[in-house]
């Protein structure tokens, strides 16, 4: 079934009317969703129309549709890729046989674990980002933050039908935790600390969205290939709306990077401060920031619970058929440790090693991100390059959370690393500057000075277009 059924309260192409029981409590657990929306979601936008995208069909070529829709009316879903006939696990101790339609039982625990790690991430990215439509740099922008925040929420939508579909009593109550828990709340925060950082700008949003979610592109690529099958399908849409969300994060850089060359080449003896841009090396040290925040998320190098999932057949490596050996039973990974104050390099199990196999490719993906910036100081002539900090750099996770490193990923001491952070890091000098420079822009075709308009509108529009209406 690749339609998706809108004359349902809940728009869905699962057949979820199909299953009554299942359909009353997923609408009992509806007025709640909308409720956080409202209290959590974007603040004093719910009234207003914005041009967004919303799925219509799962297939490839139709599965977007654009118009202008109210937030709180946006037909948030379930929405699966189709089944495939026959399709087999492919990897792991349970490779070659049928997927399973149904939680195994001596897995559930652990699928619960998955299902629920990755479902709390959603909404706290929407809670992280709920206060920056105020200060917007455009209609263009505001409108992409909208669509990535319904999407987030559209997300939470299917991994809580699983929850629902096949937990029982404890999916339920775990669906309403994803309710409770908050973004940056002493008492109750969001499961990974990525998604407790404070969002309080716009260049700390497209660093977000460039790093961390491609952290959940390679999370989602991983239980893409779970062989719970209904995950499995649940993940490859998710990546379908992913797509999108990076985009907005390497554009979004791309044109803060190439609105300050121009003033750069404009005034080339002043600050670019003095022109309301933002320097080359503050968006250094800001993804500096959230390229090691993000980096933490894939857990630690050498993990049991990584060759647990992989050995159970639960998560996969990013794009499995890519590789020779699926059951990775006697292979080994190199990597380097940090012990006794050292780098070395040992082998360790490849099952236990599967968090640092999606972290090397995470890190790969993010390089070709890094080099579009560079070209933009290219084309304008500035003699500046941006670098990706080595994987050792401000970890607090994994083999090197509690050393310090420089962000070429040489061993230091905690004094030198106290005394040279504000090189690497965003210091409250730059945050403040950076919040100083967010003004809202609310004229269609107009933009903030301290960023480049894009290079094209959204689904064929002029940039000019009102892709909000306020």
């Amino acid at each position: 079934m690749t339609g998706i059924d809108y004359s349902q309260k809940i728009p869905n192409n699962v057949d979820l009317k199909s299953d009554k029981r299942l359909q009353r409590a997923l609408e009992r657990w509806q007025p709640d969703y909308i409720e956080w929306w409202k209290e959590a979601g974007p603040t004093d936008f719910n009234a207003n129309d914005v041009y967004l995208r919303t799925a219509v069909s799962v297939d490839r070529d139709g599965w977007a549709h654009f118009d202008y829709v109210k937030m709180p009316d946006y037909r948030w879903g379930i929405f699966l890729t189709p089944s495939e006939e026959d399709r087999k696990i492919g990897f792991g101790d349970h490779y070659g046989e049928p997927a399973w339609q149904q939680v195994p039982g001596e897995y559930r625990g652990w699928l619960r674990r998955l299902i629920v790690t990755q479902a709390d991430t959603e909404p706290a990215s929407v809670e992280q980002q709920r206060l920056l439509a105020h200060t917007a740099p455009s209609l263009y922008d505001m409108r992409n933050l909208f669509q990535v925040n319904v999407e987030e929420g559209r997300h939470l939508w299917a991994m809580v039908y699983l929850l629902h579909s096949y937990f029982g009593k404890d999916g339920r109550e775990e669906a309403d935790e994803l309710l409770e828990r908050r973004s940056g709340n002493a008492d109750h925060p969001r499961i990974l600390t990525t998604f407790n950082e404070p969002c309080r700008d716009w260049l700390s949003f497209f660093c977000f969205t460039m790093f961390t979610d491609r952290d959940g592109k390679y999370q989602l690529l991983a239980l893409a290939e779970s062989g719970f099958d209904p995950l499995a399908r649940t993940c490859r849409f998710m990546l379908t709306e992913e797509a999108y969300h990076m985009f907005v994060g390497q554009t979004g850089v791309a044109r803060v990077v190439r609105r300050t060359c121009e003033v750069m080449n404009e005034f080339p003896d002043a600050d670019p401060r003095e022109h309301g841009a933002i320097p080359l090396d503050v968006i250094q040290r800001y993804v500096n920031f959230w390229a090691s925040s993000s980096l933490d998320l894939f857990g630690a190098e050498v993990s049991s619970n990584s060759a647990n999932f992989f050995s159970a057949g639960l998560k996969g490596r990013a794009h499995e058929e890519k590789f020779e050996d699926h059951l990775a039973q006697d292979a080994e990974f190199e990597l380097e440790r940090w012990k006794d104050d050292q780098l070395v390099r040992e082998r360790v199990p490849l099952r236990n090693a599967m968090n640092e196999v999606l972290r090397e490719a995470y890190i790969a993906d993010n390089q070709k991100g890094v080099e579009y910036w560079n070209r933009e100081c290219e084309k304008a002539g500035i003699d500046f390059r941006f670098t990706y900090p080595n994987r050792r750099f401000h970890r607090t996770i994994g083999e090197f959370a509690g050393a310090h490193f420089d962000p070429e990923g040489n061993p230091i001491d905690e004094r030198t690393f106290a005394e040279r952070q504000h090189e690497w890091l965003p210091t409250e000098k730059d945050r403040d500057y950076v919040e100083s420079l967010m003004k809202p822009v609310t004229e269609p075709g107009k933009f903030a000075a301290w960023i480049a308009p894009p290079l094209r509108g959204i689904n064929g529009q002029p940039i000019e277009f009102e892709y909000v209406r306020l």
